[in-house]
């Protein structure tokens, strides 16, 4: 049983939207109408006064009738970037461009309002299995409106639909919640709830050929903030998912 070891979200203008050329590049596609062939870290203009560094990734589509420059938006494949960030962190991106990043929720507001975008999503797992979604709507609202999500038009390719639920909500973060999703946990939470009673935990994994597999901790205790939220887990139970918790 292998977990995932590479994620990235994507946009593409959509054709309706071409136009012409631009001086300063709004996305990748931009780029490559511009004359970009290769794929790597370039220099885009969500408006006039901000310029951002962002991986293009030039490709086929699925039957390679066709190149086009996905503006990536997202990317995680080896861990090497925390992604259990804050508010402000989110709102202006992190990491590595050429690594595992997140662009910032400012920038995707100021690109997805300039024309139509739709998002791809690809995933590949450890043995080289890939499998991706599109969605051919995909909007982010002002900070104002915290970042609302505007996303439809599914198509799937292997990877189901993971988003659609999402439509219309706001962005959150441990220290922002916006949702009221009455399911949600944050540290805090999560402290107060493991230290009222005895829980154990359960990992649950399941792949594209729908083969399932997880694993039990018997004892699972987060601390609390003023201790770095330390994790207290043992008692680990293997049931075909093996034991990536514990350290």
């Amino acid at each position: 049983m292998k977990s995932w070891c590479m994620l990235a979200l994507l946009l593409l203008a959509s054709l309706s939207a071409a136009g012409p050329v631009l001086l300063l590049p709004q996305d990748c596609q931009e780029l490559y109408r511009s004359g970009v062939t290769s794929s790597g870290v370039y220099t885009i203009y969500p408006s006039p006064s901000t310029p951002v560094d962002v991986y293009c990734e030039i490709s086929c589509d699925d039957d390679c009738d066709a190149v086009a420059g996905w503006t990536v938006i997202q990317k995680r494949m080896d861990g090497s970037v925390g992604f259990y960030r804050n508010w402000e962190t989110y709102k202006n991106g992190f990491g590595n461009k050429s690594g595992e990043y997140w662009l910032g929720l400012d920038n995707l507001h100021l690109i997805t309002n300039n024309k139509l975008y739709e998002l791809r999503i690809d995933l590949e797992d450890f043995d080289g299995l890939k499998s991706s979604a599109v969605y051919t709507t995909f909007i982010v609202g002002p900070e104002s409106n915290s970042y609302t999500l505007r996303i439809g038009g599914f198509i799937n390719h292997g990877a189901g639909d993971s988003l659609s639920y999402h439509n219309g909500q706001k962005f959150s973060t441990y220290d922002n919640e916006n949702n009221n999703y009455g399911y949600y946990c944050g540290l805090d939470s999560l402290h107060l709830m493991t230290n009222n009673k005895l829980y154990e935990l359960q990992v649950d994994l399941e792949d594209f050929d729908g083969q399932k597999a997880s694993a039990v901790y018997k004892v699972f205790i987060v601390g609390p903030e003023t201790n770095g939220y330390v994790l207290r887990i043992g008692g680990f139970v293997n049931y075909g998912a093996g034991d990536s918790v514990y350290r």
